[in-house]
């Protein structure tokens, strides 16, 4: 697929207090998963993060793609913790920037639910998510129903890829992505979202990192196919919000 714009940004559209309060809710969220015992390493296909793996040889693998690492074994490939955000006030703030960014960026998809916002805490150093696309967005990638008891489970508790037992997900795809900037740009250095074009598109170069969402507040929109990185964090912590906006594949008719 091939589209004009591959991305549509508000630069520092988020006011400090806004971004106080999604970060306070965010870790108020990570301190009762984890006083529960629960994990709160952001997951990955493969189990390529850094707290899955047991080896004290674990080795970043940044900028590198899951078929490049160079030891599959002891190499990860994102460093971060999540908690997951499902508060009105949250998706009232970010749909309004979704449906500006739909429409002027030329995509208008068909989207109409949004999966739990995700909030994400990369430390330093070393924090960071290496390259993956959010959904491949054709009717393979289409959310399929979870069955309690009978659909299995992950090691970490969640249900296979693609299954769920939300019935506002069933047949749609991750079709728009949504990060948002929680975070000073002077209080971290490093962690910026980073893009793969492609070596075929016609543009000035295949990467891109995105240093104009660099102001606190910035929120991005993109494809979910569009495969993208987050640059390891090298100072201070990195605070993000990321949100997936689904709905129903594209459909041929003669």
């Amino acid at each position: 697929m091939s589209v004009k714009n591959l991305y549509y940004y508000f630069s520092g559209a988020l006011s400090p207090e806004i971004c106080d309060n999604i970060i306070k809710a965010g870790e108020t969220k990570l301190n009762l998963l984890k006083s529960a015992g629960a994990n709160t390493s952001g997951t990955t296909g493969g189990a390529r993060e850094k707290q899955a793996l047991k080896s004290s040889k674990a080795v970043s693998q940044a900028d590198k793609t899951a078929m490049e690492l160079e030891d599959p074994e002891n190499s990860y490939i994102r460093d971060c913790e999540v908690s997951w955000l499902e508060d009105k006030w949250v998706y009232d703030i970010i749909w309004p920037f979704v449906k500006e960014a739909n429409d002027k960026a030329g995509w208008k998809y068909d989207v109409d639910w949004g999966e739990p916002v995700q909030f994400t805490k990369y430390p330093s150093p070393g924090g960071f998510y290496g390259w993956h696309n959010d959904s491949n967005s054709d009717h393979y990638s289409k959310y399929k129903k979870a069955i309690p008891g009978i659909t299995p489970i992950k090691e970490n508790g969640n249900y296979i890829d693609n299954h769920t037992p939300n019935n506002n997900f069933f047949g749609k795809v991750r079709k728009l992505s949504v990060t948002i900037n929680l975070t000073k740009p002077e209080d971290y250095e490093g962690g910026n979202l980073k893009f793969d074009y492609g070596p075929h598109v016609k543009r000035d170069n295949q990467f891109h990192e995105c240093t104009e969402i660099r102001p606190r507040g910035s929120v991005i929109v993109f494809p979910s196919y569009v495969y993208h990185q987050v640059t390891p964090v090298t100072k201070g912590t990195r605070y993000s919000l990321v949100m997936w906006c689904l709905g129903r594949p594209l459909k041929w008719k003669i």
